[in-house]
């Protein structure tokens, strides 16, 4: 398999692109901070997602360039976002009880660490014991599909995608798909089922990387971002 530390892997706008790809023509969706926030600014041509905010937004649309936009409307991120038509805002409650109702399609969310039942980690590291919960509880037991998007590993090279999750739990078996720098792969009641590799890559060598036995499809190929 040669050296997998210097194989090229996927950068943060291409997953984030995979992610949009996701999107169905009037999804919901709820973007948590880091990668999936970058999300917004690849909407798929012709749909039309309207983006939901815990902190009380709902319709809006890409993340503005650095130094523009307007303070006052932000995304998870605390980034500017751009204003469009039929926007509105509201208060925490609100949106909390969109979030609570099931009125979420899509929440898209970064992880520490994601088992082979789709038990997600995502809020703190133990060895810091700092850590902020937010809205991902709320959002991985309320929204009506769950995608993690994360590095596959750590920077140590460690498995983010575990047989047992070591960091302490936002929920169990709520993540449906996880999008990594290396592979797409959705869980499933039979086990976690490797549906696309990165470019240059092959199944043997993100198994390698991926701590629980990966079923492979059967049409299993590279990432698509159409």
């Amino acid at each position: 398999m040669g050296n997998l530390a210097e194989k090229e892997r996927l950068d943060r706008q291409v997953m984030a692109l995979r992610v949009a790809t996701e999107f169905q023509d009037g999804n919901v969706v709820n973007l948590g901070i880091g990668i999936p926030t970058l999300a917004s600014n690849f909407v798929p041509a012709g749909r039309e997602i309207i983006f939901h905010t815990e902190n009380g937004a709902l319709g809006f649309g890409e993340i503005n360039l650095p130094g523009e936009g307007d303070l006052d409307l932000v995304n998870a991120g605390g980034q500017t976002v751009k204003p469009q038509p039929g926007m509105c805002f509201f208060s925490h409650d609100e949106s909390f009880a969109m979030i609570r109702g099931g009125h979420v399609d899509i929440s898209v969310m970064g992880a520490y660490q994601v088992s082979e039942k789709g038990d997600l980690a995502n809020y703190m590291i133990p060895e810091r014991q700092v850590g902020t919960i937010g809205g991902a509880m709320d959002l991985a037991c309320g929204a009506k599909r769950l995608i993690v998007t994360m590095n596959h590993t750590t920077k140590t090279g460690e498995a983010r995608i575990v047989k047992e999750c070591a960091y302490r739990l936002t929920a169990r078996a709520c993540v449906d798909l996880i999008v990594t720098d290396l592979a797409v792969i959705e869980v499933t009641a039979n086990g976690l089922l490797l549906k696309e590799v990165a470019p240059g890559w092959s199944p043997d060598e993100v198994q390698s990387l991926t701590e629980p036995d990966l079923i492979v499809a059967a049409d299993c190929h590279e990432i698509a971002l159409m």
